[in-house]
């Protein structure tokens, strides 16, 4: 089985990049799955209640079902922090071959993409979340590609990312 897994900070455009790399391979025929893992942890818990890697255990249980259907692609979306995290995520997909793609802007440019996409009361958190998970992913440094998505199309963006991970011939 063959993974990208597109990580960066609030605002670089994963969730972007990985709706049009998915309508890429689909006008192409090549079959695949597209998850945004923030969609599968989503999730209000008393705050005495925790579930550390939800997240993950989610996306195994989806997989199996994809998985079953003879998919062999896989495509996720999600801000991995930590070498421990994406552990949980080849775990989550044992005999996976993940090609960690880390999608970056400018601080600046992040910070307002996440302003305009995020209008309600906690808008100032998730911008300053920007700032901190950068740190984070920097410290981390588990990408194997990093691709800049600024000042260009989120298209020629997504197609580089399919290139470069060799999903797709140049």
């Amino acid at each position: 089985m063959k993974v990208i897994l597109i990580t960066g900070s609030m605002g670089c455009g994963k969730t972007t990049v990985l709706g049009e790399a998915s309508d890429i391979l689909a006008a192409r025929d090549i079959e695949h799955a597209a998850i945004d893992l923030d969609w599968l942890g989503n999730v209000h818990l008393h705050k005495e209640v925790t579930n550390p890697g939800l997240v993950y255990r989610n996306l195994a249980l989806v997989w199996r079902n994809y998985a079953a259907l003879g998919l062999t692609r896989l495509l996720l979306a999600n801000a991995v922090e930590t070498q421990m995290e994406l552990q949980s995520c080849r775990d989550a997909l044992p005999h996976a071959e993940i090609v960690v793609c880390r999608l970056t802007a400018d601080l600046q440019t992040m910070q307002e993409r996440v302003r305009v996409r995020e209008p309600g009361g906690r808008q100032e958190t998730y911008v300053a979340r920007v700032a901190e998970l950068e740190v984070l992913l920097d410290r981390a440094g588990i990408e194997s590609i990093s691709i800049r998505n600024q000042d260009r199309s989120v298209t020629e963006v997504a197609r580089d990312l399919l290139v470069r991970t060799g999903w797709l011939a140049e």
